[in-house]
C-alpha cells in the first residue's frame, strides 16, 4: 500500500475531499500535525501540486493571517 505522509494540516483535508483515504492522523510530541494518507494510485504528488496552484491554497493563506491578526 503507498502511503502520502505531510504535516501540512490544509494539503491533507484537501487529498480527503479529493477522495484520498486518511489512515493515520496524530499531534506530534513537537506539537506539529502527521497525517498518512492512503495513496493506491500514486496521484498524491499530482494532488499536491494542485492544492498549491489552486484558490484552495490562497484561502488557506488568507484564514492563517485572519488568525496570526487576531492572536497578536
Amino acid at each position: 500500500m503507498k502511503v502520502f505522509q505531510t504535516s501540512d494540516l490544509a494539503l491533507a483535508a484537501y487529498m480527503i475531499t479529493k477522495g484520498l483515504k486518511l489512515i493515520k492522523a496524530e499531534r506530534l510530541p513537537t506539537g506539529r500535525y502527521h497525517f498518512e494518507i492512503e495513496d493506491p494510485s500514486d496521484q498524491a504528488e499530482s494532488l499536491k501540486l494542485e492544492f498549491i496552484n489552486s484558490e484552495f491554497k490562497t484561502f488557506d493563506n488568507n484564514l492563517k493571517m485572519l488568525k496570526k491578526m487576531m492572536y497578536s
